[in-house]
């Protein structure tokens, strides 16, 4: 069985989780700088087997799309266009940002570390990722 990858964009960065080959367990894998996305995930999938991409969808409080929406869209087109195997699932991600600072202070976490923005795109792509299995 192929894996499942989870995308948190970002103007800046994207976070990446990942499941494990059964598609049981989503863990978070990296965190790529927004500019080099395309290129990171076109080599990762020319190594492992990939077989859908969850990419985050920023929503307001009431359900209409986020300023963020405006950012994914071209990189949607280009995903498909570079890697047009692989499908993309869009996913709600309201509030998985702090759902992750949240899991950064229950998991005990120090302060200087929960400053890394870094590492809460990527325990928020494990979010999205998670929640996906948890909903399919």
């Amino acid at each position: 069985m192929a894996r499942i990858m989870a995308i948190d964009y970002g103007g800046k960065r994207c976070g990446v989780a990942i499941t494990d080959e059964s598609q049981i367990i989503a863990s978070g894998l990296t965190t790529v700088d927004t500019k080099d996305i395309l290129s990171w995930l076109q080599e990762y999938v020319s190594k492992e087997q990939v077989e859908l991409f969850v990419v985050g969808e920023p929503k307001r409080l009431h359900g209409e799309p986020s300023e963020s929406e405006k950012l994914i869209q071209p990189f949607l087109e280009k995903l498909n266009k570079l890697i047009p195997d692989i499908p993309v699932k869009r996913l709600d991600e309201r509030f998985t940002s702090k759902m992750a600072f949240d899991t950064m202070i229950a998991s005990g976490i120090s302060k200087k570390k929960r400053r890394d923005k870094a590492l809460v795109d990527q325990i928020s792509a494990t979010i999205i990722l998670q929640d996906y299995l948890y909903n399919q």
